[in-house]
C-alpha cells in the first residue's frame, strides 16, 4: 500500500466505525459476521485478520476461536491499530488478539501458520493484488480458508448507477460534513480499478488456491471472495 493510502486511514481512524455504521445502515456488521463464518474459523484456531482497521473482524474472530485460540490483527495504519487495541481492551480484558503493524505485501509470518484468514475492505487498496493473495496462500495451513470482504462494482447497470449516486450524494457529503471529503472521495476511483468478480477468481487460482468462490452481497455492491489452500 502507498503512503498516501496509509495517511488516509490514519486520518479517518477516529470516525471510521461511526461512518461505516451510517453509510451502510449498520449492515456492515452482518457482512463482517458472514465473512468470519465463511473463513470457517473454529474454537482453538490460530487466525489472521488482514487490514484489520479498528478491529471489528478481529474481535469477531476472537469470540469464535475462544480462550484457547489466537488471532493476529494486522494493519499498516498506526492510528487504526491504536483504536483496535483500545476497543479490544474494553471488550476483552484479556483478548486472544495480537496486534501487528505490517504490510500485507510482506507478512511477518512463517509459512503454513494459520487455520483461517479474513480481510475486510483491504484488497481494493493494496498496490499488488496477486502478491497479497500469494502472501495469504503462503501463511495459510493446508486445507485452510480465507474470506475477503470488499466493495464491488455491480454488473447490473441500474444498481451500478444507484451505487454511484449513493457515493456522490450520501457518502462524500457526509464525509465532507466531518471534514473528510478528500479521504472518502478515493472510494469511487478505487472501485473502478478493482478487478471484476471473474478476474479475482482467476487471480486466486493463478497464485495457487485450490478453490475460489465469490459470493455477491447487497445486489453485487459487496462481495466475499472465499479461497482455500490445498
Amino acid at each position: 500500500m502507498t503512503n498516501d493510502i496509509r495517511a488516509i486511514f490514519d486520518r479517518i481512524a477516529p470516525v471510521y466505525d461511526q461512518l461505516n455504521d451510517w453509510l451502510s445502515l449498520g449492515q456492515h456488521r452482518i457482512w463482517k459476521e458472514m465473512t468470519v463464518k465463511w473463513s470457517q474459523a473454529k474454537a482453538g484456531d490460530t487466525c489472521l485478520d488482514l487490514c484489520c482497521g479498528s478491529g471489528d473482524i478481529s474481535l469477531r474472530l476472537a469470540r469464535r476461536v475462544g480462550a484457547m485460540g489466537q488471532v493476529y490483527g494486522v494493519d499498516f495504519s498506526t492510528a487504526q491499530l491504536e483504536i483496535a487495541k483500545l476497543r479490544s481492551s474494553n471488550q476483552y480484558p484479556k483478548p486472544p488478539i495480537i496486534w501487528v503493524e505490517a504490510d500485507v505485501l510482506d507478512l511477518p509470518f512463517e509459512e503454513n501458520q494459520f487455520d483461517a484468514a479474513t480481510m475486510g475492505y483491504g484488497l481494493r487498496n493494496v498496490t499488488d493484488i496477486p502478491r497479497t493473495l500469494k502472501e495469504i496462500h503462503r501463511v495459510l495451513k493446508a486445507g485452510a480458508k480465507a474470506a475477503i470482504l470488499d466493495f464491488h462494482r455491480p454488473s447490473n447497470p441500474q444498481i451500478r448507477s444507484f451505487q454511484q449516486w449513493y457515493m456522490d450524494h450520501l457518502v462524500v457529503p457526509v464525509a465532507n460534513e466531518m471534514g473528510l471529503k478528500e479521504e472518502y472521495a478515493y472510494i469511487s476511483p478505487s472501485l473502478d480499478r478493482f478487478p471484476t468478480r471473474k478476474a479475482l477468481l482467476e487471480i486466486a487460482r493463478q497464485v495457487g488456491f485450490a478453490t475460489a468462490t465469490h459470493y455477491p452481497i447487497a445486489s453485487g455492491m459487496m462481495g466475499v471472495l472465499v479461497v482455500s489452500k490445498e
